[in-house]
């Protein structure tokens, strides 16, 4: 599972952060939803702040879906229509971060599976749902948002096998209006970090991020390691992690003002497919995540292996298929993976 141009011992090390987050960047997938909504269930005036799109493109083949387990596709979406300037230039809409997370049927247990965006696939043509049509072609997955997010999820069924029953986006400009609605987060860095592709430039120790510096920490790639997507899954999780403690926190909780205009930021920066459009939808998933206790909660990124015609990218390896056969039959997935405590 190593990535191409990291060393074993540089290897080792990303594993290890990324198993001691494992539980952390899981609830992040499922909170970005609870942390807020439970609350909102009493605030019928922020329903109008959340969009939805259609959750699949056209009546293709889907997986079969064997129990009543729910599988949600949370997508971190960086689409450019927005200020270039702050995030730094691209063309079209590509996501960034994808996480599938599989709630069981009786509602114990929660495996959320990170799939890297440099992962090459064979993806699925998709209908037109409003941001244009595609037809079959080979490219990495993060590129499926260009066509809308029911082409990420008709390419994450065709890559993982699994039925997903409801997607969540969050877009570049909510991850920033959601992080300075809290008045920042507070992360501490081991060494200064700069990317200008990113407009990044931080010092090293423990400092206060407003939303542009904590988007660009969680996108940085030439800021860390090799400059792959595998290494800045760190970052990413860090800074996921700081929202959720800065949202839970006495801070906002204890300040209706503020809590109030987190709840508006989140909702306003979500876009959801359409049997979650509604404050009831998303309380009842809010309710089914929290009843989960925190032990019950797995967090892996999906087996990789270098493209065998790309070195800078990554395909599926023969265990995320284990990994996936799993979710698919409702089994956890931690006896599959490399995790630890």
């Amino acid at each position: 599972m190593q990535h191409p141009e990291i060393g074993p011992r540089r290897q080792r090390r990303l594993a290890m952060k990324y198993r001691r987050r494992r539980t952390i960047v899981a609830m992040v997938a499922v909170l970005v939803i609870a942390v807020p909504v439970t609350v909102v269930a009493a605030m019928h005036s922020l329903k109008s702040n959340i969009t939805s799109s259609a959750l699949r493109a056209g009546d293709g083949e889907v997986p079969e879906k064997i129990t009543d387990e729910l599988n949600v596709l949370i997508l971190g979406s960086d689409t450019r229509e927005l200020d270039a300037e702050d995030y730094g230039a691209a063309d079209g809409a590509r996501s960034d971060a994808m996480i599938l997370a599989h709630i069981s049927d009786d509602s114990s247990r929660i495996d959320a599976v990170q799939i890297p965006r440099d992962t090459m696939m064979d993806m699925p043509a998709c209908e037109d749902t409003g941001s244009g049509a595609s037809g079959p072609l080979r490219g990495m997955i993060n590129s499926a948002l260009n066509q809308g997010p029911a082409c990420s999820v008709s390419a994450a069924e065709e890559l993982t096998g699994v039925r997903v029953d409801h997607f969540v986006e969050v877009n570049f400009d909510g991850f920033a209006t959601i992080v300075d609605a809290l008045d920042g987060i507070t992360v501490d860095l081991d060494e200064p970090l700069y990317d200008d592709k990113a407009n990044l430039d931080l010092p090293a120790g423990e400092q206060t991020l407003d939303g542009v510096d904590a988007l660009a920490l969680a996108r940085t790639r030439h800021a860390v390691g090799d400059g792959s997507d595998i290494s800045r899954m760190g970052n990413q999780q860090m800074v996921m992690e700081s929202i959720i403690d800065r949202a839970k926190s006495s801070h906002t909780l204890s300040r209706p003002n503020r809590l109030y205009g987190f709840l508006d930021a989140v909702t306003s920066s979500l876009r959801v497919d359409d049997e979650l459009d509604s404050v009831s939808a998303l309380g009842s998933l809010a309710a089914t995540v929290s009843s989960v206790p925190k032990d019950s909660i797995t967090f892996a990124i999906m087996p990789w292996q270098q493209a065998p015609d790309n070195q800078n990218r990554v395909v599926k390896s023969p265990a995320a298929d284990a990994v996936f056969s799993a979710i698919t039959a409702d089994q956890p997935i931690a006896g599959l993976v490399d995790l630890a405590d």
